[in-house]
């Protein structure tokens, strides 16, 4: 055990929660708990500065509701009003033309689907041993885009925290047809997930749309089914609140700051995997995040699609993403309890302390070990483990030879490290 381990296990203070902000996730109910329609809520630290409040970042995702859904739907609501053309909304476009709403969401609808998770539900027994259900239940709904059909498979993307844990996916398609989908591939890293179902001629694959030219107060649509399925296809209007944000999330694989645009269009728990559409109908963004606190409205964010296209073309070449890998075990400076480095004599408040070496690996090679403090690689400073995993994955390559300044028993030096892949012998591993 390190140094720093034997700290760690010591460390009793806790930062308050009303000075920090919050990633709040949906997550499966246990089964007695039904007695609302919501889910167990887990509470964890960001460590970003978004805000100066007590926020929550809600994954979208909706489990099983509890009871009906009084709403009711009129089918024949949306042809009525294309038809009365005198009176139809026009959604303005970048070009200046307008187009009628209707017909620009009678088209994109036709690519959205619904996505549930279904998981056999496990239990300890009087005996203490771990038993299974033989037959799953649904644990969650989501949403899905249609963004590539041939004759054998129609493609979905959707987000990873939908279809993460499944152990079968059930997609409902746009015509009320029902199929069974395969996880073709996911990226715990940026939430996306491919998934697969046999094709139709009645799949219609949504165009992808240039995100990179979207511009503040653009109007834009959100698609997807909020609180499940019986409310799909839900269409919501809004405008392009932001561009170019970047939220730190805390995924299974790590921290990481995710790309995001901001928008105000109404997005709830079930939307994650829907679409966010321009005025043409094109696919500009994946609808994954809201901002929610008392008093906080209209703060919702989508994985443009720019970000979206690479990922899920390796997806599905590849069914997982090839990234660089150091081999390290890793944690923020700013989480090291202070008197540890006070102890140490340590004058840095940023950086990413090594926790542990893998044998063999890269970083083991280079002569990084347990304790070392990374402050930058090439000269770029890193503040804790979501910027070096941003920096790492957005600008270097496997193979790639990297300076890396570490501070070692209060003296800085550099070493030269070249980059392996994140996948061996078919297992992929997290820096």
């Amino acid at each position: 055990m390190s140094n720093y381990d034997e700290y760690k296990d010591e460390e009793t203070e806790k930062s308050n929660p009303s000075e920090r902000e919050t990633i709040e996730t949906l997550v499966v109910p246990e089964k007695k708990q039904k007695s609302a329609g919501w889910l167990r809520t887990y509470i964890f630290p960001t460590g970003s500065g978004f805000i100066g409040a007590t926020i929550a970042v809600l994954i979208l995702f909706q489990t099983e509701i509890v009871g009906p859904v009084t709403a009711e739907e009129n089918p024949d609501s949306t042809n009525e009003t294309a038809e009365q053309s005198l009176e139809a909304t026009e959604l303005s476009s970048m070009s200046g033309d307008a187009l009628i709403i209707e017909d620009v969401i009678e088209s994109a609808s036709k690519s959205i689907v619904g996505i549930v998770n279904i998981q056999q539900e496990s239990w300890q027994t009087p005996t203490g041993q771990t038993a299974q259900s033989e037959e799953g239940i649904a644990a969650g709904t989501g949403s899905g885009v249609i963004i590539d059909t041939n004759e054998d498979y129609t493609y979905i993307v959707t987000n990873n925290h939908v279809t993460e844990g499944a152990n079968e996916i059930e997609v409902s398609l746009e015509n009320g047809e029902t199929r069974i989908g395969e996880v073709v591939g996911s990226d715990t890293l940026t939430d996306l997930s491919v998934v697969q179902v046999e094709s139709s001629e009645d799949d219609i694959a949504m165009k992808f749309g240039d995100s990179s030219a979207l511009r503040v107060g653009e109007e834009v649509l959100a698609i997807g089914n909020p609180l499940g399925l019986e409310l799909s296809k839900t269409v919501t209007q809004g405008i392009i609140s932001a561009i170019d944000r970047s939220l730190e999330i805390d995924t299974s694989a790590g921290a990481w700051d995710l790309s995001v645009v901001q928008t105000d269009a109404a997005i709830n728990p079930g939307n994650s995997g829907g679409a966010l559409i321009n005025s043409t109908g094109e696919l500009i963004g994946i609808n994954s995040l809201k901002i929610t606190d008392s008093g906080i409205e209209g703060l919702g964010f989508a994985i443009p699609s720019d970000e979206v296209q690479p990922i899920i073309e390796e997806l599905i070449a590849n069914g997982s993403i090839a990234r660089p890998y150091l081999g390290i075990g890793l944690t923020d400076v700013a989480e090291i309890p202070p008197f540890y480095i006070e102890e140490r004599g340590l004058e840095v408040e940023e950086g990413v302390l090594i926790t542990a070496v893998e044998e063999g690996s890269a970083a083991q090679t280079a002569g990084l070990a347990v304790e070392d403090i990374i402050l930058s690689i090439e000269g770029e400073a890193i503040s804790n483990s979501a910027d070096l995993r941003k920096s790492l994955y957005s600008a270097y390559s496997i193979g790639d030879e990297i300076s890396i300044t570490i501070l070692r028993d209060q003296t800085e030096q550099t070493v030269k490290l070249t980059l392996t892949s994140n996948q061996v012998d078919d297992e992929i591993k997290i820096n």
